[in-house]
């Protein structure tokens, strides 16, 4: 049996990392029940990068998002849609311990390609490329 090809979910609000990770874990049981091994250390990571992908759409633009995680040849690819044009960026964190700055460098480091497109409506498309062998 073939593993799931493709796990949409549109995501608003605060509760939307919660919601695009729990589909994201949809996704990765699937691909269990078809006999398709993730390890774990790439489950977790898969999971990770959704959940900042989302959260960071929903804190820095002024709409709902949407998340699609699918299967490629090598890996999982997750692409997370939102209404703003502008592009993700590096931020210093702040040392004194106040929350942020810290997800796109993690994305960053988890992801082995990254790519942001416009979308057609005024809005971007991150899309990102997880390996599917862990590190």
């Amino acid at each position: 049996m073939d593993p799931p090809q493709r796990r949409h979910c549109d995501c608003a609000g605060d509760g939307a990392p919660a919601r695009a990770r729990e589909e994201v874990r949809r996704f990765l049981d699937d691909a269990l029940l078809t006999g398709c091994l993730v390890p774990d250390a790439v489950q977790d990571e898969v999971l990770l990068v959704a959940t900042e992908l989302v959260t960071n759409a929903v804190r820095h633009t002024p709409g709902p998002c949407a998340l699609e995680v699918s299967w490629a040849e090598d890996g999982i690819d997750i692409d997370v849609t939102d209404p703003s044009p502008t592009p993700p960026r590096l931020r210093p964190t702040d040392p004194t311990g106040s929350p942020g700055g810290y997800g796109w460098p993690l994305v960053r480091r988890l992801a082995s390609e990254i790519d942001v497109q416009p979308t057609g409506d005024g809005g971007k498309t991150i899309h990102v490329h997880l390996p599917a062998a862990a590190r």
